[in-house]
């Protein structure tokens, strides 16, 4: 296993940090570094900078519109992004319906959009969850009858993320009741303006909007707008799955988190010195680091690989574990970090309408938020209980 870079992917990797230097927007860079939700419009107008250089979807084929690196490339891609504080396309168009679409779909589907996907012209959402379907997905309820050309679609959805700034929901939907579950599951794309289809919020723990309950009552989705064959949705929808997990762990942003702690510790006072000095506080974050270390490790034997042509087995979810509480340690520490002033969370909308002076440093803004919002980064993408079942039947067959 060679895990060095050779002088070529170190210049790709000097013009990948010059390129997000000079082009990455300001105020998209700040919200995202706070680890606060970029607004729907700062997060389009950086995936359009992204797409005009052609980096927005580097996993595509190049025939779709990906930019043929190898995987040594896409990985100094991610971590550099992550360094930089750049967010990432949001993922249910890039990273997860679409290329479920170039692998599984028709040339009218690829066709119509994939390049809609590309150029942001649609912001998609994923339509898996339901109130009694989470980790079980596969005994999900909501259905799809057949009615000529079309199939007449009822039940709901949950924990939609972003489902109120969408124009399409890919969905999974049961065709047939009468069969083993993962077999009567179907795989379809459904326009948001369709009607009968109901969005509701739901407001987190991190006082922001971004998640949703979607209902579906006698919504006509035309049949053309499935992908692949009736009742063998489960297997895209396994497809799906793994990019989610392979991507899920954030290395890069958690480096990054990293490094951000280290400065606080350096300028925060304690006791009469600084955060620095606390042995306690150091000892966790010193600990984060050498787990996150291991965690960029197992990710790179994965890289080697995949560049091997090998195939993968429970790499995706190793990473979606430890990625995922690596995440969860990192805010808590930083809102430990923070003292009393990583106690209360206000956007900085309400604090715009006060008159009152803000005592905190400009960095106590948004660890809370962050913190609150990824207390479900152990659910989301398959709980992590699932993901160790996975592993356990799949290295040590139990």
């Amino acid at each position: 296993m060679d895990l060095s870079f050779t002088d070529e992917e170190l210049a790709f990797q000097a013009e990948v940090r010059t390129f997000l230097e000079k082009n990455l927007p300001a105020d998209v860079k700040d919200c995202y570094s706070r680890g606060i939700h970029v607004p729907k419009e700062g997060q389009e107008r950086w995936q359009k900078i992204l797409n005009d250089q052609g980096w927005l979807a580097p996993n595509w084929p190049v025939e779709y519109g990906g930019t043929g690196w190898s995987a040594a490339q896409k990985y100094i891609f991610a971590q550099e992004m992550g360094r930089a504080a750049a967010p990432p396309p949001v993922p249910f168009g890039v990273s997860m319906v679409g290329p479920v679409i170039y692998t599984f779909g028709t040339q009218d589907q690829k066709d119509y959009y994939l390049p809609r996907i590309l150029k942001s012209e649609d912001w998609w959402c994923q339509g898996y969850s339901e109130p009694g379907s989470g980790s079980d997905l596969a005994s999900l309820k909501t259905s799809a009858v057949r009615d000529g050309d079309d199939y007449i679609v009822n039940g709901q959805k949950i924990w939609t993320t972003f489902a109120q700034y969408a124009n399409l929901i890919f969905c999974l939907v049961r065709t047939n009741p009468d069969v083993k579950a993962q077999e009567g599951i179907s795989f379809l794309l459904i326009d948001m303006e369709t009607p009968g289809i109901t969005v509701k919020p739901i407001i987190g723990l991190d006082v922001e909007h971004t998640l949703n309950e979607v209902f579906f009552d006698d919504v006509r989705v035309p049949v053309a707008n499935r992908i692949g064959e009736e009742n063998k949705g489960w297997t895209y929808a396994k497809f799906l799955l793994g990019n989610e997990r392979t991507s899920i762990a954030r290395i890069a942003e958690s480096k990054l988190r990293c490094e951000h702690l280290r400065a606080i510790a350096a300028t925060e006072k304690m006791n009469g010195g600084l955060l620095q000095d606390d042995t306690d506080f150091m000892r966790k974050l010193t600990r984060i680091e050498v787990d996150l270390m291991a965690l960029e490790y197992t990710e790179l034997r994965m890289l080697s690989k995949i560049s091997r042509g090998e195939t993968l087995g429970a790499e995706p979810s190793l990473l979606k574990i430890k990625g995922s509480e690596i995440q969860q340690r990192l805010t808590e520490l930083l809102v430990e970090s923070l003292g009393m002033y990583g106690a209360a969370y206000e956007a900085l909308e309400v604090r715009g309408r006060r008159n009152d002076k803000n005592f905190a440093p400009d960095y106590a803004h948004g660890p809370m938020a962050e913190h609150l919002y990824l207390r479900a980064a152990t659910v989301y993408g398959g709980s992590n209980e699932i993901q160790r079942n996975i592993i356990s039947k799949m290295v040590l067959g139990l």
